[in-house]
């Protein structure tokens, strides 16, 4: 090294953490820390070298702790949307459990596009002690480790055997967690003695340095093709993914449907896109879509997809769209826009929907469309209306179902609060029934629709929230089966402040695989309590009697008109409260909206009505879109 230059003498886990509180990013003219802080449940694998790097920078970089390593993941995956990608949160683990528990939440995140940083303590590079606590030995490759099962699920992974590789592994982690085109979790391996090495870094590398998210153009040609294809549609319909919230372009999106008469539905990760109220938002599109984006999609005659990578709940499983309808992707991955045949634009929604603006001029859908849209709007909110209220159209009082509770919440909610849902049943229900109030405001995660993430990630989703709208609420919706499956994090919202409202829907087991056991002709086993083994009379958890235990304020309720008083009593108070009422588990679903779904059947079964349901299946196959 060059003597002459500046150094500093750290350990790699000191260089890591001082590295990292060094990074800044501009967010909407405001300079910010790129990292907000993160996660931590410390073991002997990480708290005894960066444990000591993190509390000498914990003002900068705040270190929560919460109760289980999956769920801190999750809390900073949620964050990170929240944040719209422009900031991030780590989380720390030691070697072994705490690790390998963090590997679903990684998954969450690569699969949804969101930036999350894991520092997981790992074995020792010297192996003098071997085999060692918690070390997971590989007969043949004494090089693997837990860490190395991250390798499926994250856009940048290393391992540093030794302090120097901090200088160029750092960087390239930075990158990947704020790029548009590329952003995915990002991990690092931190051998448990390399963390203590020490090393002479350049003083340099520490120097603050300042981000921005980068808003890749489009090619002039890209736009021309996508323009002219445009132009001749009849019937042109534009499906609004996430994407669009991540570049900050739902006003853009807005002028552009209104500058040219185009239809616009939603995807799941791209609810909230538009508000209900505007005449272009036809609804949800999909497998727990609406009858009006579905009906659209089916003939519509040209697609642009911005900012989404049309997952088969989109897509019904390639059976939404008319076979000879032509697909435009508007994304800043060209791995998401070149998909299905589509004609790729790579680059960013706003500067995309600005130049196609531009060269589209005076282009708008025939009025036949706009007509059509608007009819099918109509009978979808009437649909709605009858959905999510206590009695049908006839007077007849109706089980409490999803529907009826998402509508309450949906009223009484202010425009700014913040719904947070996840696995089972709740994703459809909120995705068909939800009426957004104002844009950004719904995280339902279904790009990896994984239970438990409700309650931790209403967790990390109010820490963002509380940054900036500490008067408004986070509200999350969970089944009875996520609640039981990861529920410790409120506890981590009462210890530290951040208050959450939790609605609780006990339908008495894991009642939506139900509904699609019995649908494809199988028998009800091993998904509500009481089609389980050995199972002589369930068990009724007193949900509201736990989360009392962890702190938080709780009820029961037994009606919507209950309801309503308890949600209200809820925005009143000052700490996290749960609200647990009973939904109907068999007929209280929304029926309408429903795009097919490919799911598999066995071809050779007991029971005629799972080869009836088999056969069913393929045959809906014969509408799929050819060579995708």
């Amino acid at each position: 090294m060059n003597h002459a230059t500046p150094t500093v003498r750290l350990t790699a886990a000191q260089a890591l953490v001082r590295y990292l509180a060094s990074q800044f990013i501009e967010i909407d003219g405001k300079r910010v820390r790129a990292c907000a802080g993160g996660f931590g449940i410390f073991g002997h694998g990480n708290v005894i070298c960066l444990g000591e790097a993190l509390y000498a920078h914990r003002a900068a970089l705040p270190l929560w702790r919460g109760q289980n390593e999956q769920s801190m993941a999750m809390a900073a995956t949620a964050y990170a949307k929240q944040k719209l990608r422009r900031r991030f949160m780590f989380a720390t683990a030691s070697a072994g459990p705490g690790t390998s528990n963090m590997v679903t939440s990684a998954a969450i995140a690569h699969t949804n596009r969101l930036p999350l940083l894991l520092l997981c303590g790992d074995g020792y590079v010297t192996r003098l002690p071997d085999p060692v606590l918690q070390q997971v030995e590989h007969f043949g490759d004494p090089t693997l480790s837990v860490t190395d099962a991250f390798k499926s699920v994250t856009r940048f992974w290393d391992r540093i055997t030794h302090p120097a590789q901090v200088l160029q592994s750092m960087p390239q982690a930075m990158a990947t967690l704020l790029d548009p085109s590329d952003c995915g979790p990002a991990l690092l391996a931190l051998p448990q003695d390399v963390q203590g090495w020490a090393y002479d870094y350049p003083a340099a590398f520490f120097e603050e340095r300042t981000h921005r998210i980068r808003r890749p153009p489009p090619d002039p040609r890209d736009i021309a093709d996508a323009a002219q294809v445009l132009s001749r549609a009849e019937r042109p319909l534009i499906i609004a993914g996430g994407g669009i919230q991540y570049s900050k372009a739902t006003a853009e999106l807005v002028a552009f449907a209104r500058a040219h008469d185009i239809p616009v539905v939603e995807t799941i990760a791209g609810r909230a896109n538009l508000v209900h109220a505007e005449p272009l938002n036809a609804g949800p599109i999909g497998v727990t879509g609406s009858n009006s984006a579905n009906a659209l999609a089916a003939r519509a005659d040209v697609i642009l997809a911005i900012g989404t990578r049309l997952q088969d709940f989109t897509t019904g499983s390639w059976t939404a769209f008319a076979r000879e309808a032509r697909i435009i992707a508007i994304n800043t991955a060209r791995f998401d826009a070149a998909k299905h045949r589509a004609l790729p634009v790579v680059a960013d929604a706003r500067l995309a929907l600005a130049s196609l603006t531009a060269v589209l001029a005076d282009y708008r859908a025939p009025a036949p469309w706009v007509e059509f849209t608007a009819a099918q709007k109509r009978a979808w909110d009437a649909y709605v209306d009858d959905n999510v209220s206590a009695v049908t159209t006839n007077g007849a009082n109706r089980n409490l179902s999803y529907a009826q509770v998402i509508g309450v919440v949906n009223a009484l909610c202010h425009e700014r609060d913040r719904i947070v849902t996840a696995a089972g049943g709740l994703p459809a229900e909120v995705t068909a029934n939800w009426r957004t109030k104002s844009p950004g405001t719904v995280d339902v995660e279904f790009g990896f629709s994984c239970m438990g993430y409700e309650i931790a990630g209403g967790w990390g989703a109010r820490i963002a929230q509380f940054e900036s709208e500490p008067e408004r609420d986070t509200i999350v919706l969970v089944g009875d089966g996520s609640y039981l499956m990861m529920n410790s994090d409120l506890y981590s919202s009462v210890l530290t402040g951040r208050k959450l409202i939790v609605i609780v829907c006990d339908n008495g087991g894991f009642a939506v695989i139900h509904k699609l056991q019995v649908g494809t002709g199988n028998a009800a086993y091993n998904n509500l309590i009481k089609d389980c083994r050995d199972v002589e009379a369930p068990f009724a958890v007193d949900f509201a009697a736990h989360a009392r235990a962890l702190g938080a304020a709780a009820e029961t309720v037994g009606s919507l008109s209950e309801l309503r008083d308890a949600l209200s009593r809820a925005k009143a108070a000052r700490t996290t409260y749960v609200i647990s009422l009973k939904v109907d588990a068999h007929d209280g679903w929304t029926t309408e909206g429903h795009a097919w779904w490919e799911t598999g059947g066995p071809q050779v079964s007991d029971r005629p009505a799972v080869v009836a349901a088999t056969r069913a299946t393929e045959g809906g196959r014969m509408a799929q879109r050819p060579g995708i």
